[in-house]
């Protein structure tokens, strides 16, 4: 419950961060005509995560303080072993691109050009840095590190076995329905549910961190290869 109000609470105040922007910027239309864009300003973009990450924030932290979830030993200490899980990210994007491949599927693109498409410069620079490490960051201690938790180690009416399926397959669910992106939904639920089993097999958040964020930025790099070759 916590989680689905921390997750409100940040679309909300990523509302409102955005129409704080358009009217900084004096944007035509303001957040009205900010919200029709296929390919809004980095700006808009950039406000709308910092807004949702407040709430994914303050679920975190209502959820080991006031929630009783303890934070996993040395969660966040990273080991020189977790470089071999950037090959998993790297790899495991190249599977989905092959998956989805046969389908010809003509909007498959829109998350990397909602956000990259007329983003240029400093602009482009801050998104790419928020979407690789900083997203990673938040959504791995979210959905991870609190969801997929609570569920696998709070579920006591049922054998840990189902308790931790449960909570693999939960939190992948709404780790893609986050998104809000239906033809990426089945590649976004696999990759929650690699990341959730690499949480439980290692009992830290690195592992998982490294690998979702060595996946981000192999599309980023497919863009600027893309944006090299016009």
């Amino acid at each position: 419950m916590a989680s689905f109000i921390g997750f409100l609470a940040g679309e909300i105040l990523a509302f409102i961060l955005e129409s704080l922007g358009a009217v900084v910027a004096n944007f035509p239309g303001g957040v009205t005509a900010l919200s029709k864009l296929t390919n809004p300003p980095w700006w808009a973009n950039a406000l709308g995560l910092i807004g949702l990450w407040i709430g994914f924030s303050a679920a975190i932290y209502f959820a080991h303080h006031e929630g009783r979830l303890a934070m996993l030993p040395n969660q966040w200490r990273p080991r020189a072993s977790d470089l071999l899980f950037i090959i998993l990210g790297v790899g495991f994007q190249f599977i989905i691109d092959a998956a989805y491949e046969p389908f010809h599927f003509k909007s498959l693109n829109h998350p990397v050009n909602h956000l990259f498409k007329d983003t240029h410069g400093a602009g482009f620079l801050v998104i790419a840095v928020m979407t690789t490490l900083l997203a990673p960051f938040f959504e791995e201690w979210f959905f991870r590190g609190v969801i997929f938790r609570a569920i696998a180690e709070g579920a006591t009416s049922m054998s840990r076995r189902a308790a931790v399926v449960l909570g693999v397959v939960v939190s992948a669910v709404l780790f893609g329905l986050a998104h809000a992106e239906a033809l990426q939904f089945v590649g976004l639920f696999a990759l929650g549910v690699v990341l959730a089993i690499l949480v439980h097999r290692t009992q830290r958040l690195v592992p998982s961190f490294v690998t979702h964020a060595s996946f981000n930025a192999t599309a980023l790099v497919a863009v600027i290869i893309q944006r090299a070759g016009h």
